[in-house]
């Protein structure tokens, strides 16, 4: 069955509300090893009730419409879909505890061409439900490999990149900043109790069947990696300092691996790549953040 473009622009999401209470802060946070350094009180922050802030990132975790692509409606093929890009701007702080609700839409489909795949850009925008204050806006963006070819001139893609997110690395000079991040070996364990629940990151015979030797961490438990890089780096470990943070992914990390993030900063801008010096292999390219002044 080829892809329904038509069904999938338009596809039907309701609201989805959530509460969320300082026990699941704290449960996100602890999956992004915060509270590793017991006396570190810039991590403390992140896991314990007293002065508790969320962490940015956990806003990826919230109010998700659920594996919608795999609805036989869309005529996907969701076993070949790929994680490629995530892009947040915080416009407020995530509360430590509250309720909120997102609305979710497709922006848009890309055809890539026959054997290329399609490009599926998806955003949901999450809002305080007592204020009606808006808390991020999301842009996703997932390619579906085995969905190309379904327009006569496949639309260019060039372009069409979110607006004022991306900007290329400057990796002429060294990095401003380089931290390393060690994951937890259980990470993906703790940070699907938070988020998405699939095998994948759990179950070692299912991570084999689709070709990787164990469980691999999320792609948003990275970004989430990525961002206590950017708190601990510069901005003093305030998680309202992240105004926004967008990053593509280009290979998956095992629970347990460090993660080195290289930093390069311009103004309020940051330019980062993602790497895991025991491989040599560059996990994260074209990240960029924007943090307050």
């Amino acid at each position: 069955m080829a892809i329904n473009v038509d069904a999938v622009r338009n596809w039907p999401f309701m609201p989805v509300r959530q509460a969320y209470t300082a026990k699941d802060t704290i449960l996100y946070a602890l999956a992004l090893g915060y509270g590793s350094d017991p006396v570190d009180a810039g991590q403390l922050s992140f896991v314990y009730e007293q002065g508790l802030q969320a962490s940015p990132a956990m806003a990826t975790a919230l109010c998700h419409p659920g594996f919608w692509i795999s609805d036989p409606r869309t005529g996907i093929d969701a076993t070949q879909s790929v994680h490629a890009e995530h892009n947040v701007v915080f416009h407020r702080p995530l509360p430590p505890v509250g309720m909120l609700v997102a609305t979710s839409c497709v922006l848009n489909v890309f055809d890539r061409g026959p054997g290329k795949g399609a490009v599926l850009v998806f955003a949901r925008d999450l809002q305080d439900e007592a204020t009606g204050a808006c808390i991020a806006s999301i842009e996703h963006r997932t390619i579906c490999r085995a969905d190309g070819g379904f327009a006569a001139d496949a639309p260019q893609l060039q372009g069409q990149k979110p607006t004022g997110l991306f900007a290329p690395v400057d990796a002429t000079r060294p990095p401003d900043h380089a931290i390393d991040i060690a994951s937890l070996p259980q990470a993906a364990l703790i940070y699907r109790l938070s988020a998405d629940l699939n095998p994948l990151h759990a179950n070692p015979a299912v991570a084999q069947k689709a070709g990787f030797p164990r469980p691999i961490l999320h792609g948003l438990c990275t970004y989430g990696l990525c961002s206590r890089a950017i708190l601990q780096a510069c901005c003093a470990q305030r998680a309202d300092a992240l105004r926004a943070l967008a990053m593509r992914f280009l290979a998956p990390v095992f629970p347990g691996e460090t993660l080195r993030v290289a930093l390069w900063r311009t103004g309020n801008r940051l330019g980062f790549n993602c790497s895991v010096p025991a491989r040599n292999d560059l996990m994260v390219a074209t990240g960029n953040a924007t943090i307050a002044p």
